[in-house]
């Protein structure tokens, strides 16, 4: 008999360079389960019709039917759109993939939102590489699902690559200035920063949850193949303290 697997298929934007390692490394700890990935067309996060456009679900349907191909345990959607396009947005795509391919599906914004909700943590601070328009719209979809943003900080940056070489001092900067306001979490929100490996460091530093949007997926995908998060160590408080 085959030893037991479990199959982690994982959504990505297809200029996005730092989640797959990162999302690789996170679970590499965990022995049975590995990652798998299927990408499609996202260059750019602004607020037009061209941009919005290419979350279109039908775009991602085909990717997660690749993925199906590979027979994967459960399908996970890393990327943060709906925080800028609305949560609906993640609750139907996660509908629509499992529909059309019989795979249970999770979002990275899905996931850290009942990661605030389960940790109980209302009050958190936004670091983003995005621009101001999209940041508010981000901050006025959690502020609707009764969220306080209490601080947040940004880089007005709209192509999708230029996110992935935002560097550790740039991010450590970002996250010290909203940790200044004493939220009750900070999220690092865009799957295509390299931050997820840095979360421990913040933690330590600052002394608040910070919940990478990597991170957020991974968490929720192995809860849903059967897996303790628990088991990922060196990758911030969340893993072992959210139920």
């Amino acid at each position: 008999m085959p030893d037991t697997r479990t199959l982690l298929g994982v959504l990505t934007p297809s200029s996005n360079t730092a989640l797959e390692p990162l999302t690789s490394a996170l679970v590499a700890g965990t022995p049975g389960v590995s990652a798998h990935f299927s990408r499609f067309t996202v260059t750019r996060i602004t607020l037009d019709d061209a941009a919005l456009g290419q979350f279109d679900d039908s775009k991602i349907l085909a990717a997660a039917q690749l993925l199906a191909d590979a027979r994967v345990d459960v399908i996970g959607w890393s990327g943060t759109a709906a925080g800028w396009m609305g949560f609906e947005q993640d609750r139907r795509l996660c509908e629509r993939i499992q529909e059309a391919t019989g795979i249970r599906a999770t979002t990275s914004i899905l996931a850290l939102n009942e990661i605030l909700e389960r940790s109980g943590r209302r009050r958190f601070g936004l670091v983003s590489p995005y621009t101001a328009d999209v940041q508010q719209r981000i901050v006025a979809n959690y502020a609707r699902e009764g969220f306080e943003c209490v601080a947040d900080s940004r880089l007005d940056i709209s192509e999708n690559f230029a996110f992935s070489e935002v560097d550790a001092d740039t991010l450590t900067r970002q996250v010290r200035e909203v940790a200044a306001a004493k939220p009750e979490a900070i999220a690092t929100y865009c799957t295509n920063l390299r931050a997820a490996h840095l979360v421990p460091q913040w933690e330590a530093e600052f002394g608040i949850p910070v919940f990478d949007t990597v991170s957020t997926v991974v968490w929720s995908m192995l809860r849903m193949t059967g897996h303790d998060p628990a088991r990922i160590t060196g990758w911030g408080r969340m893993f072992q303290e959210v139920k």
